[in-house]
């Protein structure tokens, strides 16, 4: 036969709020049992193995030496989105070293160039398709928003209506016995004093008994030495 599994619920509905004083009980008794415990076993038990030093590229490393140092970010180079003007050529075209000098600007000059008309002709093409599809995107990706947001919406007030249900049913459940738990506890408290008078009145017949038997043992005693 198969054993049902306990489940642990609050009774918000019976039970009433514990008060201030019982809460500085409780919280008073939490702190003394946590204070009380062995340390050392928890921690063997919770230890977490060390942590590895982690290792980043040069950039990022740069980037975080910046940010903890609170230096702003460099400034981004739009040179290269500028219109580039050849660089002129040097007068005496003897010297080699002013040769290579010459052409390592132009070839910079006219990778500029082209980075530029590259990032211009993007920018046409991206203008144009957004002067001639641009609304109809625009309206398509509000509608799919709402219906979105539209469903979110219906699962929230489905979850809501959800939690109102069990909670009514809660509260009806817990209604509906409530007579009887307050009359089980009261059996209960009265069980338990109960017992705890029956233990007292046994002590109490236990003295008597010590008492009882000392005083025979006193005046048995008392014949015999006279």
């Amino acid at each position: 036969m198969a054993v049902a599994p306990a489940y642990h619920e609050s009774l918000p509905y019976i039970d009433p709020e514990p008060t201030p004083e019982a809460l500085a009980a409780a919280r008073a008794l939490i702190a003394s049992e946590q204070s009380s415990s062995s340390p050392s076993s928890s921690s063997q038990q919770q230890q977490l193995p060390p942590l590895q030093e982690p290792s980043f590229s040069p950039a990022i490393a740069a980037q975080l030496s910046r940010i903890s140092s609170s230096q702003p970010p460099p400034p981004l180079d739009l040179s290269r989105y500028e219109a580039q003007e050849l660089p002129e050529p040097s007068s005496s075209s003897s010297d080699s070293s002013d040769k290579t000098a010459h052409h390592e600007a132009t070839r910079r000059a006219l990778q500029n160039a082209f980075v530029s008309a590259s990032y211009l002709a993007s920018r046409a093409q991206n203008l144009a398709l957004l002067d001639a599809h641009g609304r109809n995107a625009w309206l398509l990706a509000n509608y799919h928003l709402e219906a979105e947001l539209r469903s979110l919406e219906r699962d929230l007030a489905a979850t809501k209506r959800d939690i109102d249900l069990v909670n009514a049913a809660r509260a009806a459940r817990q209604t509906d016995v409530k007579a009887e738990m307050q009359t089980l506890e009261q059996n209960w408290r009265e069980g338990v004093g109960r017992v705890l008078e029956t233990e007292i009145a046994v002590q109490e017949l236990r003295e008597q008994i010590r008492h009882e038997l000392r005083s025979r043992a006193a005046a048995a005693e008392q014949p015999s030495q006279s």
